[in-house]
C-alpha cells in the first residue's frame, strides 16, 4: 500500500481569527464578524456560539445585548482576510507534495509517511502557521478527500487530539464507532436533503453509508455521492485540481449603505465601481472584451428604477480604466430613474484574455496614449493607499455617503501602508 496521503487543513473560525491576530484583547471573548453594510452575522467566534448567537442573525436585533454580553462585533474586512489567506496557503503549500486550495480558509496537501509522520507533520503545520500568520488550524489526513475532511473534523471535536487527526493513527474500532454515532449529514457534501433521503432507505449514519452499494446509490442519486461512498471505503475518486481554471468573468459589485435616489449620484456609483472593478483586471493581468452595467433597487420596489443588465462590447479587448468609466457612466445615464431608490450596482467585465498578449494597433484610436493609465493607476494606490488617487468623479478623497456600510471594521493591517500596526517597545 502506498504511503501517499491527503490533508485537509482548516483555519478555525477564520474571520474571527483574522481579527484577532492584531487585536489580542478579543482572545476568549464572543466575537461576530458582520456581512456587508453590517446587515447580519456570517462569522462566529466559539464564545459567541455559546451564547446562541446564530449564524444569519440580524445585527440588529443582537446589538442591543452586546454590552451585557461583552460581545464585540467587526465589519467584514476582506482585504485582511484575502492577504491571510494566501499567507496561510503559502506556508501549508511548503509541507506538500501538491496542493490544492479549496477555499479561503480550507486546503489539501499531498503527504507522505506512516501514522506517526503523518500525525508529526500535521503538527509541524499548526505550529509552522500559528509562527508566520498567527491563526490557528486543525488538519486532518486521510487516504482520501473526504475521509481526510471527516478527519480534520474529529480534530476539530476532540480537545485531546490538539488539533491534528491522522485517521490511520486511531484504532480501527474507535474510528468505526465514530463514524456508527455521526450523521451522514455531517459528511462533506451530504447535505440534509439528500440526508433525509437516504433514511428513507435506512441509511442514516456515516458508517451505513459507507457500507451501502456504491451502484444502487448512484443510481438512487447521482455519480457524486457514489464517489463519496467509495472515497469512505478508501478510493480516491475525487481528482486533485492543482491549477484553477481560467477565469471566465470578473465582478464588482456592491450594495449602498444608503439608497442613492438621483441619476447623477448613479454616475459616481459607476466611476467608482468601473475603476475598481479595472483595477481588480490589471491586477489579474487580464483585458475584456465586454462589460455589463447593472443596478437595482429593492426587490419590494416592483421594479421600478431596475433595469435589465447592459453590455456595452468593445472594439477590441482593452484594460483601459478611462474607457471602462466613460462607458459605465454613459449607460447608468442612459437607463438610471431619477427619483428611484437603488440598493446596489456592479459592472461584470467578460471575454477575458490575458494582457500580455498581442494586441491590435487600431491607429485612429486615441487609447495608445493612456494605454498603461491602470497601471499607473494601481502602482499609486499600492503605494499611497486606496484613495490616494482616482479618476474624474470616481477619486473621492473621501468615501462618499452611500459607501458600505462598516462602522465596525478594523484596519487592514497588511495591506494599506497608513493602516500598518504600530509596536512601542
Amino acid at each position: 500500500m502506498s504511503n501517499a496521503r491527503i490533508a485537509l487543513v482548516d483555519v478555525n473560525n477564520f474571520y474571527v481569527s483574522c481579527e484577532r491576530v492584531f487585536d489580542p484583547r478579543l482572545e476568549g471573548r464572543p466575537v461576530v464578524v458582520l456581512s456587508n453594510n453590517d446587515g447580519c452575522v456570517v462569522a462566529r467566534s466559539a464564545e459567541a456560539k455559546v451564547l446562541g448567537i446564530a449564524t444569519g442573525a440580524p445585527w440588529f436585533q443582537i446589538q442591543g445585548q452586546a454590552k451585557a454580553w461583552g460581545l464585540v462585533a467587526r465589519s467584514s474586512n476582506y482585504e485582511l482576510y484575502g492577504d491571510l489567506s494566501a499567507r496561510v496557503m503559502e506556508v501549508v503549500g511548503r509541507f506538500g507534495t501538491w496542493q490544492e486550495v479549496y477555499s479561503i480558509d480550507e486546503s489539501f496537501i499531498g503527504l507522505m509517511g506512516d501514522p506517526a509522520q503523518l500525525q508529526a507533520a500535521g503538527r509541524d503545520i499548526r505550529a509552522a502557521v500559528m509562527r508566520h500568520v498567527g491563526v490557528p488550524v486543525c488538519v486532518g489526513v486521510a487516504s482520501t478527500k473526504t475521509l481526510a475532511k471527516f478527519a480534520n473534523r474529529i480534530a476539530k471535536q476532540n480537545a485531546g487530539l490538539d488539533g491534528v487527526c491522522a485517521l490511520e493513527s486511531m484504532p480501527g474500532d474507535h474510528v468505526a464507532g465514530i463514524q456508527a454515532r455521526v450523521p451522514a449529514s455531517g459528511l462533506w457534501g451530504v447535505g440534509e436533503r439528500t440526508s433525509s433521503r437516504l433514511k428513507l432507505m435506512g441509511i442514516e449514519s456515516i458508517a451505513d453509508l459507507k457500507a451501502a452499494d456504491p451502484a444502487l446509490i448512484r443510481k438512487k442519486f447521482s455519480v457524486v455521492l457514489q464517489r463519496t461512498v467509495l472515497e469512505l471505503n478508501g478510493t480516491q475518486c475525487i481528482p486533485h485540481v492543482e491549477e484553477r481554471v481560467d477565469k471566465q468573468q470578473i465582478m464588482f459589485s456592491r450594495s449602498f449603505s444608503q439608497p442613492v435616489t438621483t441619476v447623477e449620484g448613479m454616475e459616481e456609483v459607476m466611476a467608482v465601481y468601473a475603476q475598481r472593478g479595472a483595477a481588480r483586471l490589471n491586477e489579474e493581468g487580464m483585458r475584456a472584451s465586454a462589460m455589463t452595467v447593472t443596478a437595482g433597487t429593492s426587490r419590494f420596489a416592483a421594479g421600478e428604477g431596475s433595469f435589465p443588465a447592459v453590455t456595452v462590447r468593445f472594439d477590441r479587448p482593452t484594460s483601459d480604466p478611462i474607457t471602462f468609466v466613460r462607458a459605465a457612466v454613459a449607460a447608468i445615464r442612459h437607463h438610471a430613474v431619477a427619483g428611484a431608490s437603488y440598493l446596489r450596482a456592479g459592472v461584470l467585465f467578460s471575454g477575458l484574455e490575458p494582457a500580455s498578449g498581442t494586441e491590435v494597433l487600431d491607429i485612429f484610436s486615441t487609447e495608445a496614449s493612456q494605454a498603461d493609465v491602470g497601471g499607473v493607476l494601481g502602482n499609486v494606490r499600492n503605494k499611497f493607499g486606496s484613495a490616494a488617487i482616482g479618476l474624474g468623479i470616481g477619486g473621492f478623497a473621501q468615501a462618499p455617503q452611500w459607501s458600505m456600510k462598516r462602522e465596525h471594521s478594523s484596519p487592514r493591517y497588511t495591506t494599506e501602508w497608513k493602516e500598518l500596526p504600530v509596536v512601542r517597545a
